[in-house]
């Protein structure tokens, strides 16, 4: 079994609260339908991944949607930066952090090797990351970072370097934060749940039968 510990930073897919750049086209009801498949997609991956200890760093109440094996705790209160050192403070050892944005995650793509490196660091082509791995997890490597801007992958891995850690990148990965990245998720990983769901909706049927 691996040493390291898998978080994952989620929120209650509830509608009105989750995904709200996919409205319109989607009603909230299913952008919160989406998000559940893509956390449950997370979730499934999280599971399949050797690990010391899987944590969902959750802002609400668990749901059908949590598999067996995870630890579940709450996320702190403040800016994503808070939450995110938060999460990482309660590791006493090799943790590796991700989000519920990037359902075509893979067990490989999270089984990372932490023998020459300090820190690991997915890249997300929105400017943002995916994936943030540390040896040594330390508050202060994430807080203070601005989140949800186009260069928040550059300053957070820059944060890194800055420290004097070895950083190896991951593979870039795409979000779904907008219809365009739902289709191009979905496409990337058919079989899941995240796919299935986004096939059933109205806004993307009536496209196809428009055609």
């Amino acid at each position: 079994m691996s040493t390291t510990t898998l978080l994952v930073i989620a929120k209650e897919p509830r509608p009105g609260r989750v995904k709200t750049r996919l409205t319109p086209p989607f009603s909230r009801v299913e952008a919160a339908e989406l998000a559940e498949a893509a956390l449950a997609d997370t979730l499934r991956a999280v599971a399949a991944t050797p690990a010391r200890r899987r944590v969902l760093v959750l802002d609400g109440a668990p749901g059908p949607w949590l598999p067996p094996g995870f630890d579940v705790v709450p996320q702190c209160a403040g800016g994503l930066d808070e939450r995110l050192a938060d999460a990482f403070a309660g590791c006493p050892g090799p943790a590796l952090l991700i989000g519920m944005d990037t359902p075509q995650v893979t067990p490989e793509l999270l089984t990372v090797d932490f023998a020459d490196c300090d820190a690991c660091f997915g890249p997300a082509e929105d400017g943002g990351f995916w994936a943030l791995g540390l040896v040594r997890p330390d508050p202060a490597l994430v807080r203070g970072v601005p989140m949800s801007t186009p260069v928040t992958g550059a300053a957070q891995r820059a944060r890194l370097l800055a420290a004097g850690l070895r950083v190896r990148d991951l593979p870039r990965l795409r979000d779904v934060d907008t219809a365009a990245d739902a289709s191009a998720v979905a496409a990337l990983a058919p079989q899941g749940r995240f796919a299935t769901r986004l096939a059933a909706c109205p806004a993307v049927t009536d496209r196809r039968a428009d055609r």
